[in-house]
């Protein structure tokens, strides 16, 4: 059963470096509308797939891992579950460590909906924009395709508008 404290998850990698800067422990979530063709983790489409999780599972995972600089939430598409989504980010925030988060909407899709503010909120960067196969970039870091932005999560929502960084 999903509530705030539960969510649906296709599984974790422990300790990822592609996910991201430093060692990150990233969850990939299951569900996906957009269903991107050429996509990374088709296995995570399925809404009904993948395990029930607990956020207290995970933290206790997450915990475990001293060599951490933080987690990050992929999919499947996380704004599909953004309440527990949040809820983990916000702990993993109390304990010290940084939140990205992957999507296939935009900031601009995410601003205006009040359903996926608190994940926005406890998001440091964020991964925007559906990946596009016919714009796949080997060279892009920590992005599949041209169309896909870093986002500084936190100075977005401040200024209303998407902040990118340029790696």
């Amino acid at each position: 059963m999903l509530t705030k404290t539960a969510f649906r998850i296709s599984g974790y990698v422990n300790d990822s470096i592609v996910d991201g800067p430093g060692i990150r422990f990233t969850v990939f979530v299951q569900g996906c509308p957009h269903k991107c063709i050429g996509c990374h983790n088709p296995q995570t489409h399925s809404f009904t797939g993948g395990e029930v999780c607990s956020i207290n599972d995970l933290l206790d995972k997450i915990k475990a891992n001293p060599l951490l600089d933080g987690i990050t939430i992929s999919g499947g598409e996380p704004f599909c579950q953004p309440e527990p989504l949040a809820e983990l980010a916000k702990a993993v925030h109390e304990l010290g460590l940084s939140v990205i988060t992957y999507t296939g909407y935009t900031f601009e899709e995410l601003y205006g909906n009040c359903s996926y503010r608190a994940l926005l909120e406890h998001t440091d960067w964020l991964i925007d924009g559906k990946y596009i196969e016919s714009e796949k970039d080997w060279q892009l870091k920590f992005r599949g395709s041209k169309n896909q932005r870093y986002l500084d999560c936190q100075a977005s929502l401040k200024l209303g508008r998407a902040v990118e960084i340029i790696m």
